[in-house]
């Protein structure tokens, strides 16, 4: 059976010389707290937990005991002039503290300095040298411009020109919103090109080259691409040499040694170059992208406009789509067809912007009319 023990009680004597507090067995009065007596009279000490190991206490724990211990002898301890050895050992147990140390090394530790500074160095790279084209300029009659009802530069205003200027500033603009969204070379320069022969491409090729070198900020270069039947430098009257397609057949050619110079101020023209029969196979080379790159490097306000055959009747027109930032098709009112037409924007969807100017219109629904306005005194 358990074994069960009375709590002893404190006497309780009638006398009038009794204490009124706790006494002890012997009689005397008991000094000892209320709690130190429950815990005396209860046995509480075998219901403590037992001792944790030292190493099984938490790190946080130890180092909290650490801290209070030394904290104590550090109040104790008076300094001496010479300590003795046995002193001198205590004095070591700081250096087995991590927490002391390692702060100190991170926080002198230089290794992000040199990371920030090489940054910048790897970021700067040299830019692209600017390709100058250093062609002969021979002149343009202005003449044989007007006897083929194209722009005559320096002179008046007219309805043409209205026109082309209308059609310039839209490609200008597109060309800028390209450049901005990411497009590299791509982005200046455009195709212009018709689904059949006789259509007008030429001809606003141009136009459109007359128009864009009146800009004051701008310089454009007309590539004559119709290798089959080339024709820009018979309607500007210039002589021919080699071209592109020479550049692209022989790599020790410089396309832009092939560049013609003219009289008028921000127009150069590159010919077309010998007629060959491979002229597809060539414009699919991996050396057609590098060329054409070579005609705009480091020149960001240089436009480049490809006067390529019809886009039904000659496949290089669908390959020079692919180093294109936008295409123009014209169509001929009294003559393209509108399958035709489909036709030809399916065999360019390599460019990502395709637009279509409609040629040789008549008649307008809207009625108007420009460069009219110019021709009234003030």
């Amino acid at each position: 059976m358990t074994e069960h023990t009375k709590i002893p009680l404190p006497n309780q004597s009638d006398g009038p010389n009794q204490s009124d507090g706790p006494t002890q067995s012997d009689g005397t009065p008991d000094t000892a707290t209320l709690i130190e007596r429950v815990v005396r009279n209860y046995d509480l000490v075998k219901l403590a937990p037992a001792p944790i190991p030292e190493n099984l206490i938490p790190p946080a724990k130890q180092r909290r005991r650490y801290r209070r211990a030394h904290e104590v002898e550090d109040a104790h301890v008076t300094p001496v002039a010479e300590p003795s050895p046995a002193a001198a050992a205590p004095a070591s147990a700081p250096q087995d503290r991590p927490e002391v140390v390692v702060p100190e090394v991170l926080a002198e530790a230089p290794a992000p300095v040199p990371a920030v500074s090489a940054a910048p160095e790897q970021a700067a790279l040299p830019a692209a040298q600017a390709v100058q084209f250093k062609g002969p300029r021979h002149p343009v009659k202005r003449l044989h411009l007007r006897d083929q009802g194209l722009i005559v530069p320096e002179a008046s205003v007219t309805g043409l020109l209205e026109e082309f200027r209308i059609v310039k500033r839209t490609l200008l603009l597109n060309a800028s919103q390209l450049r901005q969204q990411g497009m590299g070379y791509e982005s200046q320069r455009v195709l212009i090109c018709s689904p059949h022969p006789g259509e007008g491409k030429s001809y606003t090729s141009v136009n459109l080259a007359l128009a864009i070198a009146a800009e004051k900020e701008c310089e454009v270069l007309l590539v004559d691409a119709d290798f089959a039947k080339p024709s820009v430098l018979s309607m500007l009257g210039l002589p021919g040499g080699p071209g592109l397609m020479d550049a692209l057949a022989k790599p020790d050619i410089d396309v832009a040694d092939c560049v013609i110079g003219t009289d008028i101020p921000g127009l150069w023209v590159l010919p077309a170059g010998n007629a060959t029969t491979s002229d597809s196979e060539w414009l699919s080379n991996t050396r057609t992208r590098d060329v054409l790159d070579r005609l705009v490097m480091g020149a960001p306000n240089r436009f480049v406009i490809f006067d390529s055959p019809p886009a039904l009747a000659a496949s290089p027109a669908a390959e020079l789509a692919k180093y294109v930032g936008q295409a123009v098709v014209v169509a001929r009112a009294d003559k393209t067809g509108q399958g035709a037409l489909e036709d030809a924007v399916s065999l360019l969807s390599a460019c990502p912007n395709i637009q279509l100017l409609l040629n040789a219109v008549h008649f307008s629904p809207s009625g108007r009319r420009f460069g009219s306005y110019y021709g009234y005194g003030g």
